[in-house]
């Protein structure tokens, strides 16, 4: 089968993942379908920090080849979620609470730099979107209740992808491709870490649909008000999985 046709076929399965895969990138290589795959694996820690990386038990899972398999793990190494060690190997990076801080305090000061220019910058596409995704959070908000602690597994990935969608959204807006692909690099670090605590979360519901305020920003074209509800979010994320993580 041509590659063009096998890499086709292979991102049917990255409708699935947890970790979304940002609107407009490009999937049309086998390299780029396995580093979503497994940057999947990688944030969901279904494979666990410091353990070491197979690369044969990756192609095998993936069904796909030598090279794409390396091409990814080179990536995924420059992004800091595999760690390249000189004659021993490659392993998952492991991940040091410290981390929480240093992402965090990098985050705040780009989201609400993103926030803002989208609320400048948005074109009707991005707008027609954060309409869409502000209906969906109010629906959201009017149909459940707390999702921390003992919401099902389903719940709280459901709440996650939304999370990500949101932010992708916004990224999007800001019309600035290389701040949109650092805040992508971040954002992903960030769910790692949600991931490592995400069973003593306990607010789950507040730090997804806070984002309304975020989105109504955007439409309403307000780049002071996006910016403040931008950092205010990290903000929020920041100190409750500190007090999860290290209490």
């Amino acid at each position: 089968m041509p590659e063009r046709e096998t890499a086709s076929a292979s991102t049917d399965a990255l409708a699935g993942l947890t970790t979304l895969v940002p609107a407009g990138a490009d999937v049309s290589s086998l390299s780029a379908v396995a580093y979503y795959r497994i940057r999947d694996l990688l944030v969901t820690l279904e494979l666990a920090p410091g353990s070491g990386l197979d690369e044969r038990m990756l192609r095998e899972r993936l069904h796909l080849g030598r090279t794409p398999v390396r091409e990814a793990v080179r990536r995924l190494a420059d992004e800091g979620l595999v760690t390249v060690y000189a004659r021993r190997g490659t392993a998952v990076a492991p991940i040091d609470v410290r981390d929480l801080t240093h992402v965090s305090e990098t985050r705040v000061e780009l989201e609400g730099l993103g926030a803002r220019l989208a609320a400048e910058r948005a074109d009707d596409e991005d707008r027609r979107l954060a309409r869409q995704l502000r209906a969906e959070l109010k629906v959201h908000t009017a149909g459940s209740g707390n999702s921390g602690r003992g919401a099902t597994a389903q719940a709280v990935r459901a709440l996650i992808r939304t999370d990500q969608r949101v932010h992708h959204c916004v990224h999007r807006a800001s019309h600035n491709r290389y701040l949109q692909e650092t805040l992508g690099t971040y954002l992903t670090l960030s769910l790692r870490l949600w991931f490592l605590g995400l069973e003593r979360v306990r607010h789950l519901d507040e730090a997804v649909t806070e984002h309304q305020d975020l989105l109504t920003a955007v439409l309403d074209g307000d780049g002071a008000a996006a910016e403040q509800a931008a950092r205010a979010h990290v903000t929020e994320f920041w100190h409750e999985m500190r007090e999860v993580l290290v209490g």
